[in-house]
């Protein structure tokens, strides 16, 4: 046999109940013995709470009632032929005519008893119940409405009875002998106690009379059909990547019930577990999906976690003082004193040192909490030995749950990790022995971003996401944004990488999403929806999404944009950049920086500072990082002047090459602008400190390419004017290296703690006497490569190069 049990979504309308009679046929199509029960329509249950309220403040009631009814007797009559809507019309007015009279006496009372209160909501499932089981005949199904007030016994504790299970199951199976060939239809949550009083199950308690029925009867399995696919392994409203699992542990679906995943609640799994009756959680509205299955073993070939819940609102009660030092009894006292004061503890956290203990309760039980702690402890309290009870709020908790944890190495690291990564402060942690749970207590604004970060670190999500904020789209930026869009797929397939765009910025306008914003088509999304730009508004909004993942793109040459990156380290944000003025700041700053890089475990990449999208920083990085010695750095780092060089041969002049070069677009429009060494310098600075060098950028010797002429002509026009009256001076310097069987090359190194650019007369034995067009080239000469420096060579500058840099930076960040 199998148990049955539709949620109130599962039984909202026409639409479903006719999917749950289908569902039920098919059952029996294949020899199957079917028992069915029923929640109260979504909603209902919460409205006659209300109504109740309403009554007992002497408020009208009539008109929700009448909403209540008017839904019910629809129903009817859409699903029943008008040969039966009499018979179940008459059956449902009879029930509202009580609940009328119900109301009307709480309104003459002005008051509700929880008895009460009982007797009211039981009414939902009664009118849903009855419906159904008329639906089910109509379409040839043998049912036979159940009222579980008949048939599952209780205490008198109304709201949540607790349950005389041995005289339930006897009833439950007397009741299905008396009916052996029909099809019940259980009314869900409601109960009685042993004076017939109505009573109830507890929120959730529908599916908690499943339980109970399956295990009466032995049943072969359990089916809660709901709104979901089944357990999922975060909050989907929180997490879009989550997704359902298919198999789970009693004990994991009991926590992950117990922390907020309200699919199958706790008390469900009891019955179950005592009988090893299979539950399965599936989905009324896609019926064919699998679901989840619950039953006594977790399944093996699954990641170590199974879910990743959460309690959105939690208050931290903290007791301490030297008074609990070795005072035996004292958590006796405690928790004695909040179970009687009716508060339920959800986590709890002791200090080492018997110092102080940490109580997360309901934010509604914290005042509760601390009175009750206040009266048991008073003589300690005014004795000093303890001291007053402090309630914190703005809490929430996120457990990891699964029973394949069990000594698994480095799992609290990964978890702990993500959430250092992320920014995400930890204000309390708890885990059991039983290694089946790790819970954490974190700020509520930082809720969502602890649950992405961990569930896409501990490898739920197929897919790791890094949420992006783009600053510049310019040439490099329009460039690297089209990569991105191109090669999005092959990050996802081969990378399990998504670049979620989160947010552009140029000098012009600004756009922020945290559903992102169109890699293909950013242009259109920013002009129709951006807002005028603000680098600090900007910032203001991304910190706001308080996204985890986060990760600055600047693509620009801004001193302001620059100088935000210690702001946005401190946010949690890596940081990726083309952007070489930070770097080139002072020492001090270029020291701190790196202090807080460290400080908030973020990340900071600007492998395009020095040769685009050439490995240089990466390479020397590894170098040290291996234990090697680097003796001696040389470095051509400028393509322009690379370029220019390279092609002043022949009888070309000198400024006919400059000429070519600017018209071919590898200078800046004022070509002295490359020709300064002043860029060159930069990326020779950054390499020194790479290394260690305390050094600033005065402190780079710089030997002038051009004619102090050259350099103060007033205008472009006057400097080419110039440049062509100085041809003499180059011409000597090509016919001198030539005679010699040299080149010119312009020549950065770095050797004894000191930084110079220079032209030199490159000998055919030197590294950098083939180099060719505007390529880059660098050459390591440490303690492994003495006798042969390492030397990288390639495209040093252009926007495709540059941007494919920034991609593979931006790549980099997602590999911790």
């Amino acid at each position: 046999m199998k148990i049955l049990k539709f949620g109130g979504t599962s039984v909202g309308s026409a639409q479903s109940i006719s999917t749950l009679v289908q569902l039920v046929k098919e059952q029996q199509q294949q020899d199957e013995a079917v028992a069915v029960v029923c929640s109260a329509m979504s909603g209902v249950t919460n409205t006659l709470l209300q109504l109740v309220t309403e009554a007992s403040e002497g408020k009208a009631y009539v008109t929700g009632l009448k909403t209540i009814e008017d839904r019910h007797f629809g129903l009817v009559r859409t699903l029943l032929e008008v040969k039966h809507q009499n018979v179940a019309l008459l059956g449902l007015r009879l029930y509202f005519n009580e609940l009328e009279e119900l109301l009307a006496g709480v309104r003459a009372l002005g008051e509700a008893s929880p008895r009460t209160s009982d007797r009211v909501v039981a009414y939902g499932e009664l009118c849903s119940n009855y419906t159904i089981a008329h639906v089910l005949r109509q379409h040839g199904v043998n049912a036979v409405f159940a009222d579980a007030r008949q048939l599952i016994r209780t205490d008198s504790h109304h709201g949540k009875a607790a349950v005389d299970e041995a005289l339930t199951n006897q009833l439950v199976k007397d009741f299905f002998s008396r009916h052996a060939d029909a099809v019940p239809v259980f009314t869900g949550f409601i109960a009685s106690d042993q004076h017939g009083n109505t009573t109830t199950l507890g929120r959730g308690g529908s599916d908690y009379t499943a339980a109970l029925v399956g295990a009466a009867v032995g049943a072969d399995q359990v089916q809660i059909w709901t709104d979901v696919d089944g357990f999922m392994t975060a909050d989907p409203r929180l997490v879009k990547r989550a997704f359902p699992l298919k198999q789970l542990s009693y004990n994991e679906a009991i926590e992950l019930s117990y922390f907020g995943a309200k699919v199958v609640h706790p008390p469900t799994m009891l019955p179950a577990i005592a009988r090893g009756i299979p539950i399965i959680v599936k989905n009324t509205f896609n019926p064919s999906f699998s679901g989840t299955a619950i039953g006594p073993k977790s399944s093996v070939n699954c990641s170590l976690v199974k879910g990743i819940t959460s309690i959105p609102a939690i208050s931290m009660l903290t007791v301490q003082g030297g008074g609990m030092v070795g005072y035996k009894g004292f958590s006796g006292r405690l928790f004695s004193a909040l179970a009687q004061a009716g508060v339920n503890v959800i986590l709890i956290t002791q200090a080492s040192s018997e110092h102080s203990i940490t109580l997360a309760v309901s934010p509604a039980e914290a005042q509760a909490a601390s009175t009750a702690i206040e009266a048991e402890f008073r003589y300690e309290l005014l004795s000093g030995r303890l001291s007053k009870p402090s309630v914190e709020e703005g809490y929430s908790v996120m457990a990891v749950v699964g029973e394949n944890m069990k000594q698994a190495i480095g799992l609290s690291g990964k978890l702990f990790s993500a959430l250092g990564r992320s920014g995400v402060n930890i204000s309390a942690i708890a885990q059991g022995s039983s290694e089946l749970n790790i819970s954490v207590v974190v700020s509520s604004e930082d809720l969502s971003k602890a649950l992405n970060s961990v569930h896409d670190a501990l490898f739920l999500s197929p897919v790791k996401t890094l949420n992006v904020f783009c600053c510049g789209t310019g040439n490099i930026g329009a460039t690297l944004l089209r990569q991105l869009a191109q090669h999005q797929e092959h990050l996802q397939t081969s990378r399990h990488l998504r670049i979620n765009l989160a947010g552009v910025c140029n000098s012009r306008q600004m756009l922020c999403n945290r559903d992102g914003i169109s890699l293909k088509n950013w242009q259109n999304e920013l002009v129709e929806h951006g807002e005028p730009a603000s680098l600090e508004r900007f910032m203001e909004q991304a910190a706001l999404l308080n996204l985890p993942n986060a990760v600055f793109l600047d693509n620009t040459g801004s001193t302001d944009v620059a100088g935000v990156y210690r702001e946005l380290f401190g946010q949690s944000f890596s940081v990726v950049t083309c952007n070489k003025i930070r770097n080139c700041g002072t020492f001090s700053d270029y020291h701190k920086d790196k202090q807080v890089v460290r400080k908030y475990g973020v990340d900071y990449y600007y492998e395009t500072n020095v040769g685009a999208g050439l490995p240089v920083i990466k390479t020397l990085h590894d170098l040290l990082i291996s234990g090697d010695q680097v003796l001696k750095i040389e470095a051509i780092l400028s393509g322009t002047i690379s370029y220019l060089f390279n092609e002043y041969r022949g009888d070309k002049t000198f400024a006919a090459v400059v000429r070519e070069a600017q018209q071919s677009g590898f200078t800046e429009p004022d070509p002295r602008d490359d020709l300064s060494g002043l860029d060159f310098a930069r990326k020779m600075l950054i390499l020194a400190r790479e290394t260690g060098l305390p050094v600033e950028l005065q402190d780079v010797q710089i030997q002038p390419i051009l004619p102090e002429s050259c350099t103060a002509a007033p205008t472009v026009e006057a400097f080419y004017q110039e440049l062509e009256k100085s041809e003499p001076y180059f011409a000597s310097l090509k016919e001198e290296a030539a005679a010699s069987g040299k080149v010119l090359r312009y020549i950065g190194s770095l050797e004894g703690g000191k930084v110079k650019i220079e032209l030199v007369m490159a000998s055919p034995e030197h590294p950098f006497f083939g180099l060719s067009g505007s390529d880059n080239i660098i050459s390591f000469t440490t303690d492994r490569y003495r006798l042969n420096p390492m030397v990288v060579k390639g495209p040093g500058a252009g926007a495709e190069v540059t941007a494919a840099g920034v991609l593979a930076d931006l790549v980099r960040v997602a590999a911790y």
